[in-house]
């Protein structure tokens, strides 16, 4: 279970996060027990939401987050530099019980950060101190098997910047269990590095030429009594060990760690280790977490987003909701791209108080919507405006904070809500059930994740859940609909007419304040459940709506109640909801009788669902 504070491991409470960009955070061995895994698959988990809730208020955005049974990689980044984040992938690959179970394996996120392309990658390894061997044939069955669309950086250490950490599980050889509690006690741990695993390794093992280290000037992270400060006491008495490793590595041979003296030529890159520590205060786990700073040094690529969006400083009156903005001459428009309206500390991409659909047009620049009153939130607050690009799965462009005050409603409510709030027709019965990725109004693609198993070709017979990108299939909404495919047969019958399907023409939403859509969030595992700092999705994760503030894509109901409701409404002349934002063309409705987004997302797509 994740601690209540995690200010300090963090460092939240220094002053060094607030001058931080990116946050990358590795987790492994969180609980993932069935019943514990079967929660997180329909809520998001708590380590994630614990992480959001504690960055948002300092401007970080979750950018991207991957899971594998109980390891965990989320990586964040301050809102302002979310469009220069781009080609954002993630990848995992099993080596436990031989490549078919996943406690043990490696997750990564790639992206481009201002042109330059960025790995990070979180690994469980093998344990025991005769396992280093496996340790390293682990490693390069991980670095062999991941690889990533694009031909900027297909393998992980075609990156221009490699950081590899997690529990890598290297112990000290040699060395009595006495000597080595001697060394620590007194805080001669020099004698201790030259019998370190990985530090034999690192001038070993070809895999790891390149790859540097800061001094271990901290006590060895495992292992300890939970609840303690106290090493194993158990009758296994385990020896210390430094198990709990960041590593970086830059492409480029030539280029050192830098100097931080000057500014480096158009695509150079350089690594600067600021902090380099444990955490002994967290006794949640028989691991002492670790944490590491960096400043990297390197010339923008890109000088202006993909989007360039322009707004008013303040929105007093509604018909001043207007928005324009201008796309590069590059960037790759869709149809499901939006405008998001956030609140100023928002914690991921879907996390909008309301949007509307980015209008195509033949148009390169002048490009303008505008929010409808209903949309806009009431009262007085801050708030950002994003444009969220489906082909990338990530925002493209960004405003400053600016004002928004408008009277409150009569009834002291507003439609709009917070992202957080649920209409009052959304009830404890409303799950999201949408494939990864699949938050956005836009349809989720499910191409970006990717989980590879070095033995998955030895056993056909072996059922496993491939990718979405295996699969070739999604489970989420997209433009093609699935709505009364020849040969369906329905399990949850709801009338024709409600559906849509037919033949109906999409028509445009009706703006709404609230959050829209549900999605894959994430699952995967680190025995100290404990984070990394680096100052620099399984598909069966996903999320609780109403937890996100997003809103139900299915809502699941008995036959007989949807047969009761069936004839009760056909009774009553019924007329079918408008189409939301989570619904594909294929599944039009009219917009007269409905009030939100809910209702079409409850019921007009349960066949292509």
């Amino acid at each position: 279970m994740p601690p209540n504070d995690v200010t300090s491991l963090l460092h939240l409470n220094t002053g060094e996060t607030n001058d931080a960009d990116v946050i990358a955070i590795g987790l492994q061995e969180v609980n993932s027990k069935i019943n514990k895994r079967l929660k997180d698959a329909l809520f998001t988990d708590q380590w994630s939401e614990l992480f959001m809730d504690v960055l948002s208020p300092f401007h970080f955005v979750l950018v991207s987050t991957v899971r594998m049974q109980g390891v965990i990689l989320l990586v964040f980044a301050k809102y302002y530099h979310l469009p220069f984040l781009e080609d954002i992938q993630t990848d995992c690959t099993r080596t436990g019980l031989g490549g078919y179970w996943g406690n043990k394996g490696g997750v990564s996120v790639r992206l481009s950060i201002f042109g330059h392309m960025v790995c990070f990658l979180n690994c469980h390894l093998p344990a025991h101190l005769e396992k280093a061997e496996q340790r390293k044939e682990d490693f390069a069955t991980i670095l062999h098997m991941q690889q990533f669309e694009g031909r900027a950086a297909s393998g992980i250490l075609d990156h221009d910047l490699v950081f590899w950490f997690g529990d890598l599980n290297f112990r000290i050889e040699s060395l009595d269990i006495r000597f080595v509690k001697y060394a620590i006690d007194s805080n001669i741990l020099s004698q201790l590095w030259e019998k370190d695993q990985l530090n034999i390794a690192k001038s070993t093992w070809p895999v790891l030429s390149g790859f540097q280290e800061g001094p271990l000037n901290f006590p060895p992270t495992f292992k300890f009594d939970v609840g303690t400060n106290k090493y194993d006491s158990s009758a296994k008495k385990r020896k210390p060990a430094w198990t709990d490793r960041i590593l970086w590595k830059i492409k480029s041979p030539g280029v050192g760690l830098g100097t931080g003296g000057h500014r480096p030529s158009r695509g150079v890159l350089s690594v600067s280790q600021l902090c380099y520590c444990s955490h002994m205060e967290y006794t949640v786990s028989d691991h002492k977490p670790v944490a590491a700073i960096f400043a990297v040094q390197f010339a923008s690529k890109t000088d202006k987003p993909p989007v360039e969006i322009y707004v008013a400083d303040e929105w007093s009156r509604p018909e001043q909701a207007v928005v324009r903005y201008k796309m590069a001459a590059g960037f790759h428009r869709s149809s499901w791209d939006w405008i998001g309206l956030y609140r100023v500390g928002f914690r991921h991409p879907k996390d909008y108080v309301s949007y509307v659909w980015a209008r195509s047009d033949e148009a390169v620049s002048g490009l303008q919507v505008m929010f409808s009153e209903e949309a806009l939130p009431k009262g007085k607050g801050e708030y950002i405006l994003g444009y969220y690009s489906n082909t990338s799965s990530s925002i493209a462009g960004v405003t400053e904070p600016f004002q928004i005050s408008l009277p409150r409603s009569e009834e002291g409510s507003s439609p709009t809500g917070s992202s957080g709030s649920s209409s009052e027709e959304e009830d404890d019965s409303t799950l999201v059930l949408l494939a990864p990725k699949s938050r956005s109004p836009s349809p989720g693609k499910m191409k970006r994740h990717r989980s590879r198993s070095p033995s998955l070709a030895k056993f056909q017979g072996l059922i496993l859940r491939p990718s979405s990108r295996d699969r070739g299939t999604s489970r989420s909404p997209s433009p093609q609909s699935r709505c009364g495919l020849p040969g369906d047969i329905p399990t949850i019958h709801l009338p024709q007419e409600e559906l849509g399907c037919r033949g109906a023409k999409a028509k445009e939403p009706r703006q709404t304040a609230s959050s829209q859509e549900g999605s894959s969030f994430y699952q995967t595992v680190q025995e100290q459940g404990g984070p990394w700092h680096v100052s620099a999705d399984s598909p069966l994760a996903r999320a609780d709506p109403r937890n996100l503030g997003l809103l139900p894509a299915l809502r699941l109901e008995m036959i007989d109640q949807a047969l009761g409701w069936r004839r009760e409404n056909t009774d009553q002349g019924y007329s079918s909801q408008r189409m939301s934002p989570s619904s594909p063309p294929g599944c039009s409705t009219s917009p007269k009788e409905a009030s939100s987004p809910h209702e079409l997302d409850s019921h007009s797509c349960a066949l292509g669902h």
